[in-house]
């Protein structure tokens, strides 16, 4: 984070009014000591109290100098602690706010790119691929950190595969945005089309070392062992379609699902 040079307040006394100028005064002190702490929510709830006290005495240039460089810090570290909570929502809201509020503090628009980025970096290796998903997609929409575009995708990427873990074709009940929702199915259609190819060329392997044989002599098509290789390749490739109708049933403009089914029913 950038250093924050703050100015300190000097606590001003005059000789009317003095138990409001005290107060006053006492509030300052405070203040500065709430700086030099950190606490910068107080120092600023406390700077705004001492100048609110009528025939303050203190130097509100000064004051508000200070108050002015403290508030988008403060902006900050709120948005920064939703996030560390996980609140996702209230975190992206609370940066949208300060950069409306503070908008010649270019800061919090990279720090929210750079934090939401890696939030989603710790829900990743944590293997919670849907808030990986989430963070990486606002880091890169919303913050215009570029960065994180390809990690959105790996991110789904990993959803869609527990998804056909447990062989979904569905998305309906993921919850995730709408421009992400359609990048994980066709995210999930690869995956099953990945998955039907692999059987696909099982199913061509054990066909093709069937026929070797024969042309080497080994057997004919017409024995019993040719045959037997015959049906655990038709097998295969029953079961590659069921993977890839899926696929197609997902997203119907993948082609090479189409061309893989058209491959196992020719087989057949």
């Amino acid at each position: 984070m950038k250093k924050v040079v703050l100015l300190v307040v000097t606590v001003c006394l005059t000789v009317f009014s003095f138990a409001q100028e005290q107060n006053a005064g006492e509030l300052v002190e405070k203040a500065n000591a709430a700086v030099e702490s950190k606490d910068f929510a107080k120092a600023v709830d406390l700077f705004e109290k001492a100048l609110a006290i009528p025939d303050h005495g203190q130097d509100v240039e000064n004051i508000n100098k200070v108050i002015n460089q403290l508030k988008p810090i403060v902006a900050k570290d709120e948005a920064k602690s939703a996030l560390d909570a996980k609140e996702y929502d209230k975190a992206e809201e609370l940066y949208k706010a300060a950069m409306v509020d503070f908008p010649d503090d270019a800061s919090i628009l990279e720090q929210a790119g750079v934090r939401f980025y890696n939030e989603g970096i710790v829900s990743y290796k944590g293997k919670k691929y849907l808030d990986a998903v989430r963070c990486f997609s606002t880091a890169e929409k919303e913050f215009k950190y570029d960065k994180a575009a390809k990690y959105t995708a790996a991110s789904l990427k990993k959803v869609a595969e527990e998804l056909a873990a447990e062989g979904k074709t569905s998305v309906d009940e993921v919850n995730i945005s709408a421009d992400n929702k359609g990048l994980l199915i066709e995210s999930l259609a690869k995956v099953y089309v990945s998955e039907g190819n692999e059987l696909y060329k099982k199913g061509a392997e054990i066909l093709s070392a069937a026929n070797q044989k024969v042309n080497d002599g080994a057997m004919t098509t017409a024995d019993d062992a040719y045959n037997a290789e015959v049906q655990k390749a038709k097998k295969e490739f029953t079961a590659a379609i069921a993977v890839l109708e899926k696929a197609a049933g997902l997203d119907p403009s993948n082609a090479n699902a189409s061309k893989l089914i058209e491959a196992c029913k020719a087989v057949l």
